[in-house]
């Protein structure tokens, strides 16, 4: 737990402005920042004493960390060390204004906060200033149904309002558009765990041409898939 270790890191994110890695170090409870530039040999922690599992960052770059020991999501101004609650926070649970496990983010450019709301097997959008979030994806308890989830984990939301969720217990990853909230498609696995599909998806990011890529973790690789 040295500022040069980290131990179970689940999230990253660079942060351009200082050129720097913003590291969720999960297994020593803290949120630190590396340069990326060369001789750097440790980090700072930016937060301490906080269960966290996802990071995002706005673009006025305040950080979001979900804190799955509190079951909550904070906003920070960077230095900051309490920050501003903006989603949960009212103790584990199902209800709107709950979340159990929050794991991973994604903030768009209205400061709408999307949580991965692991054991609730849902996807809920926190819209800036709320007390309690909307159900956007998911919510109909632990299933393979395409209204169901099994454990989401990474997310994001693209500028139309699309959400693409890693379903990691289900081996897939679901696509679920703005008009249609009751159920989602299948865009990448969801057919068993063989090796032309996916086993525990994690973590998923577009690229600037609109390739999908997935950390397809139990089979300890990232597959690449161009979404139609």
């Amino acid at each position: 737990n040295g500022l040069h270790q980290l131990k179970y890191p689940t999230d990253v994110l660079i942060d351009k402005e200082t050129d720097s890695l913003i590291i969720c170090d999960y297994g020593n409870d803290r949120v630190v920042r590396w340069s990326r530039r060369s001789g750097a040999t440790q980090g700072e922690i930016l937060i301490d004493n906080i269960n966290c599992w996802g990071l995002a960052m706005d673009e006025q770059r305040y950080l979001y960390v979900s804190d799955e020991g509190k079951y909550e999501v904070r906003r920070y101004q960077l230095g900051e060390k309490n920050g501003t609650l903006v989603a949960g926070g009212n103790g584990k649970g199902d209800g709107l204004n709950q979340l159990n496990y929050p794991t991973y983010l994604f903030v768009d450019r209205q400061q709408n906060v999307y949580v991965s709301d692991h054991n609730n097997h849902r996807v809920m959008k926190w819209v800036k200033g709320a007390t309690e979030g909307i159900v956007v994806a998911g919510g109909q308890g632990y299933g393979n149904a395409l209204t169901q989830f099994g454990y989401p984990q990474g997310l994001l939301v693209d500028t139309v309002g699309t959400l693409y969720v890693a379903d990691s217990f289900n081996h897939r990853v679901m696509r679920w558009t703005q008009g249609d909230k009751k159920h989602g498609t299948v865009i990448a696995g969801g057919n068993g765990q063989g090796a032309n599909q996916l086993n525990g998806p994690y973590g998923l990011s577009f690229d600037r041409h609109g390739n999908l890529y997935v950390s397809d973790r139990n089979n300890h690789r990232v597959q690449r898939f161009s979404i139609e």
